[in-house]
């Protein structure tokens, strides 16, 4: 599957014309994370969630590839979301109204830090950014009127030393556990977040920035 081709110069170039022609009230959410819910509320975007149904195995999209790339990897697992809420939306008879996914990883060099499994996991992966800086990838992918719109952003965060005290510590608390790189920075972890260069957002797991463009082409109100 082709890599996400970069936004052009032409998405920045918003009007008011062209926002006066917003025609979408609201769109459909592809995540169960609570946090892109709040960061699309902080923007003021209406919506509600298009969640996976019992039959689908929403895990398996997430499983990497022998000699994938970080950028790849995201953007690939990404627009699987995307195609499969694209037809829990059609068998709900919802085909008019925008879904919007995302996907969020955390890569230290060319190594994928999915979700931990286990304490074990979590510890290793804390281990490994202790002291060093990693890079946080969230691609996004929005279906709207027969198109899909596609961003990719990219930020760098650098975690200060973290004691074996404080990181079983971390782990203790149960927020490491369903966040890639088993660590959410706006938790606890953001006592050892020593510089972070790019969107704060995206490393939460949406980029604001990038999203709000998608969905002005889209013609999505909010």
């Amino acid at each position: 599957m082709p890599a996400f081709a970069g936004m052009t110069k032409e998405c920045f170039n918003f009007d008011r014309e062209v926002e006066s022609m917003s025609r979408h009230n609201h769109i459909l959410l592809a995540s169960q994370s609570p946090r892109r819910r709040q960061l699309l509320e902080q923007i003021g975007v209406a919506h509600e969630l298009l969640l996976p149904e019992a039959h689908e195995d929403a895990e398996a999209l997430e499983v990497e590839r022998p000699g994938e790339s970080p950028e790849d990897y995201v953007q690939r697992v990404t627009r699987a979301k995307l195609d499969a809420a694209c037809a829990r939306r059609e068998r709900l008879g919802r085909a008019d109204v925008p879904v919007l996914a995302a996907d969020t990883t955390v890569a230290l060099g060319r190594r994928i830090l999915g979700k931990p499994a286990d304490a074990d996991e979590a510890r290793a992966m804390l281990r490994a950014l202790s002291g060093h800086t990693h890079r946080v990838l969230t691609a996004i992918a929005l279906a709207a009127d027969g198109q899909v719109l596609q961003a990719l952003s990219s930020s760098h965060v650098r975690f200060a030393p973290m004691e074996e005290r404080d990181i079983e510590a971390y782990i203790a608390s149960g927020e490491p556990f369903g966040k890639a790189g088993a660590y959410g920075i706006q938790g606890r972890i953001a006592a050892f977040v020593a510089h972070v260069e790019g969107s704060y957002s995206g490393i939460m797991g949406l980029p604001l920035h990038e999203t709000a463009m998608l969905l002005r082409q889209a013609h999505v109100r909010f």
